[in-house]
């Protein structure tokens, strides 16, 4: 993808604008932002990405993609905090995917925190 193209998280921005410096490891300013570069790294296989913003505490061994899910669309459904200013914040959202046996949609409110400053997932509802 190159850096004028669209940001997969649906921003209306370009990644080289919105998603990409976060990437490269610039600070998400709120939990949403942080949740916008999650889901575009998820929709650019970016495990190392996925990895390095999730709490220590709920972390997994090793984040495994799938190469046939293709992330298409990210809805910002609610947020609750998660401001500049806060600790810890919410995002509720809805990706869409399609998959070798379909299209889906998941459904997730997610938790988020600071570390050290910067803002990491914690964990999150499926519904």
């Amino acid at each position: 993808m190159s850096g004028d193209a669209a940001c997969p998280c649906g921003s209306g921005r370009g990644y080289a604008e919105c998603c990409g410096p976060l990437h490269a490891g610039a600070p998400a300013l709120t939990a949403e932002a942080l949740m916008r570069s999650r889901f575009s790294a998820f929709a650019r296989g970016d495990a190392a990405y996925l990895t390095a913003s999730w709490h220590p505490s709920t972390q997994p061994a090793e984040v495994d993609l799938d190469a046939d899910v293709v992330w298409r669309r990210l809805q910002i459904v609610d947020t609750v905090a998660g401001g500049p200013d806060d600790a810890e914040g919410v995002v509720e959202f809805r990706a869409s995917y399609r998959a070798p046996d379909g299209a889906g949609l998941l459904h997730e409110r997610s938790r988020f925190t600071r570390v050290d400053g910067r803002w990491v997932y914690v964990d999150g509802d499926v519904s």
